[in-house]
């Protein structure tokens, strides 16, 4: 019953905004994603098929090779192709290559390239990827994935990297227009996963040099060579249209003709305008989620992303790993799950998530690892005594940075009371600001704490791992070891590289030394509740690289 009236309290509301926006009322809900030329679709009132998709962050960049958030890559993998994509199990496919032939020591990809176009008329070409994956090692372009070269293991990628050698000196070469070849240093099991990840998509060199600096501003100075292109954007807006690309190689297997992302940060907003029929797939926060479980409509998803909390260990105090233990030792995680998210989130008493990846026995990481860092008031309590001893203080204020999402906002006033009541004497002052103002604060190291998160790009725990070597980087909180640096960098293209078992153990002792150490503080793995339209089918969720792919959905 209870279900039933706050089921009932959604439509009335709904009603009440609705006349407002009728009376000219000032009010979010009527944006331009809900424009009559949107929605009229959804309601079926035109012939076309077009899929309203809700964010609850802003895209932050168009570029593929700067990229770094999944919103900003679910848009990019929609306009553009590279060599892979993923299917709906998470497998790569080939989407740009025709065919691959591997040498048989593995350090020889030759690509052979099918027959497609960039919208700007010109033929995609083998230099295209050239020209792109130079761009992303270029140290000049200070891409934060400048690093992902070195996991792919591309010769010279570490010295084009540093910048002791030329990005021309980069192991990928065209060798005609419709050949592409990839030498590598030491072989890696996952190399075509990564080519379905954004930063190895290709770039049209031309069209880039035409644009500059102002490439990914608006629809005319982007180019598309995927299944859409766009229609509409600027950079930061609340409303990105895609329509479909007619020249798209593979056009025929594509039957949206426009796809629309919203953002909306508010879930309750953004609820409404699903049942208004001006979204088709929305996320669920919080008590949401207990209201709509039993929708046909609800679909749940575990997400590969790990939220964390990044202490800044420049700042007096948090230098401390005593204080960084009992604060992370504070958190109860489970409340976290159950009280502030409810959307299938789970507690991470670690950072290499759950079914991530399969060691060389087969078995899932997680299952054969330990845990870290777990819920213990009285574990805390002690240690934050030995911390204020060693610290000569009794007192400590911290701000902690938050994005301006609902769920973000929520996960952090339980991280400040957790912290604060089972730690006297420590504060912590929330800071809310949009995304891409956290991450730019955090990677200019001017902060004290952030709530952040961090996504697989590949299905190996070294996709989290090396996030945290010395210099690097995705090191925001500036923590160093130079045992794990060893660890990370052997197992990469050293010794333990060529050990497939010793190379699993020793990413196991890197987690272990990592949170041993509370370089970071982690929080929960995320779960996705997700209302679609039952009319939509063919989203495809993915817990590694690109969260979720439109290409092949449909609204019947």
């Amino acid at each position: 019953m209870r279900n039933t009236k706050r089921i009932k309290l959604y439509a009335t509301s709904l009603v009440a905004m609705t006349l407002l926006a009728a009376c000219g009322g000032d009010t979010d809900t009527n944006t331009e994603g809900t424009n009559s030329d949107v929605s009229s679709t959804t309601q079926g009132s035109t012939d076309k098929k077009v899929l309203n998709v809700q964010f609850d962050v802003e895209v932050a960049s168009m570029d593929p090779q700067l990229a770094t958030d999944g919103a900003s890559f679910q848009v990019i993998a929609s306009i553009l192709d590279g060599l892979y994509q993923l299917d709906a199990d998470g497998n790569p496919v080939p989407a740009i290559a025709e065919s691959t032939d591997v040498s048989e020591d593995g350090l020889t990809y030759t690509f052979k390239l099918k027959e497609a176009m960039w919208s700007n008329g010109e033929p995609v070409t083998a230099n295209d990827f050239v020209y792109a994956w130079r761009r992303l090692a270029d140290p000049d372009t200070a891409s934060e994935y400048g690093y992902i070269m070195g996991i792919a293991g591309l010769v010279n990628a570490s010295e084009v990297l540093d910048g002791t050698v030329d990005p021309d000196q980069l192991g990928v070469v065209a060798v005609d227009d419709t050949t592409l070849e990839v030498t590598l240093a030491n072989p890696v099991p996952f190399f075509e996963s990564l080519m379905a990840f954004p930063s190895f998509f290709p770039m049209n060199e031309a069209f880039m040099d035409e644009v500059g600096d102002d490439y990914g501003t608006s629809p005319e100075t982007l180019i598309a060579n995927g299944a859409f292109k766009m229609d509409s954007y600027e950079p930061l807006a609340t409303t990105v249209k895609l329509v479909k690309n007619e020249d798209y190689h593979d056009a025929d297997n594509v039957t949206l003709d426009a796809l629309n992302f919203q953002v909306i940060k508010d879930s309750q907003q953004a609820m409404l305008s699903y049942q208004n029929g001006d979204l088709d797939v929305v996320a669920l926060a919080g008590e949401q989620v207990d209201l709509f479980k039993d929708d046909p409509e609800f679909i749940n998803t575990q997400d590969g992303y790990v939220w964390y909390v990044s202490p800044n260990t420049l700042v007096d105090g948090l230098d401390n790993a005593k204080l960084r233990e009992a604060m992370a030792k504070s958190i109860n995680k489970d409340a976290i799950v159950n009280t502030a998210l409810k959307d299938g989130s789970v507690p991470a008493d670690f950072v290499v998530p759950i079914d991530l990846a399969n060691g060389p026995d087969e078995k899932d990481f997680r299952a054969t690892t330990g845990t870290f860092l777990e819920f213990d008031k009285e574990a805390a309590a002690a240690l934050f005594e030995e911390a204020k001893e060693e610290l000569d203080a009794e007192e400590f204020t911290f701000s902690i940075l938050v994005e301006d999402t609902e769920s973000a906002i929520n996960v952090s006033q339980m991280l400040k009371s957790q912290i604060e009541e089972n730690l006297p004497g420590v504060t912590i002052e929330i800071e809310q600001m949009p995304k891409k103002t956290r991450l730019d604060r955090m990677k200019s190291k001017d902060y004290d704490m952030g709530l952040t998160r961090w996504g697989p790009d590949y299905a190996d725990p070294m996709t989290y791992l090396d996030l945290w070597v010395t210099g690097g980087s995705n090191n925001d909180g500036s923590w160093t070891n130079a045992e794990y640096d060893e660890l990370v960098f052997s197992s990469q293209n050293g010794e333990l590289s060529l050990d497939k078992e010793a190379r699993w153990e020793a990413l196991k002792e890197a987690e272990g030394i990592l949170l041993d150490d509370a370089a970071v503080l982690p929080v929960y793995q995320k779960g996705s509740a997700v209302m679609i339209k039952s009319n939509v089918s063919g989203v495809d969720f993915h817990s590694v690289g690109v969260p979720r792919v439109f290409k092949n959905a449909t609204v019947e």
